[in-house]
């Protein structure tokens, strides 16, 4: 653990860059995200998610709930910071005590085309970073293999997406790619391609889920893209007792997930 002189000053060099991770233009500049919260932190240290540097409060110290693993990190930065500083690289209504610098982490769709009776959740266009962030969580708690974020889908690493995961983040293949060539290539493989409609005749629980299948989800208030449309294998719809015309994107997610994993013995 290396740890260099405090930085209490808002116009600090390091602090306007960690400011700019608040933002895709800088993520993307950078190719580093912002992890907040003592449980996130722990997590992306436990699974090795390439933690860089940790700022945490010099007022505070570091949390006793990481300070093992952050002494174990012999390469690991940690910088003790103002609070102000913590409040600046922040989009938390209540700043945290601690905040690590994570490198992202590039995994291939390949790996996900490799795995017989894969279960992957697809994303078209979901914009909100709840919903994302809970379709990764439900595809971690089911075993899922993975999740795939097509073109217009949410920034995976908005810090708001990031706390969504809580943690499911650094233990889920999750990865960007073009979807019409990916499905091109996913049902030449035996993939199913599903998706759920309000006119589907078939409900998520007389459906196959046992085979390779992957669940499409698509925007918010549009639904999947025409062109993604067109690529579907498999229509479902979600059964519904009461009055409720729909569910949101995560929880139709969530449901199908779970039939996935109880048709499949778990």
């Amino acid at each position: 653990m290396r740890r260099p002189e405090p930085i209490a000053s808002l116009h600090n060099p390091r602090v306007k860059l960690w400011a700019q991770l608040l933002d895709k233009k800088g993520r993307d500049k950078h190719g580093t995200y912002l992890v907040e919260g003592i449980h996130l932190v722990q997590e992306a240290l436990i699974w090795k998610a390439g933690v860089e540097t940790l700022l945490y409060s010099e007022q505070r110290g570091i949390p006793s709930e990481i300070e093992t693993l952050v002494s174990s990190e012999a390469e690991l930065e940690c910088v003790p910071v103002s609070e102000q500083v913590l409040a600046k690289c922040s989009d938390a209504q209540t700043p945290q005590p601690v905040i690590a610098i994570v490198r992202k982490t590039a995994h291939s769709a390949e790996r996900l085309l490799d795995i017989s009776d894969s279960l992957v959740v697809v994303t078209d266009g979901v914009q909100d970073p709840g919903n994302l962030g809970t379709i990764i969580r439900s595809a971690d708690a089911v075993g899922a293999s993975g999740v795939v974020l097509g073109k217009g889908t949410v920034d995976l690493y908005n810090p708001k997406t990031v706390r969504s995961t809580m943690g499911s983040l650094f233990h889920m293949t999750v990865v960007e790619a073009e979807l019409l060539p990916l499905f091109a290539e996913a049902r030449s493989r035996g993939v199913r391609l599903v998706n759920t409609s309000l006119q589907a005749q078939q409900t998520c629980y007389d459906a196959d889920f046992t085979g390779p299948t992957w669940f499409v989800l698509g925007n918010e208030g549009k639904g999947v893209s025409p062109e993604v449309a067109a690529q579907i294998d498999e229509h479902v719809i979600i059964p519904m007792k009461g009055q409720a015309e729909s569910l949101n994107v995560a929880m139709a997610a969530t449901v199908l997930l779970f039939e996935a994993m109880r048709q499949r013995g778990v």
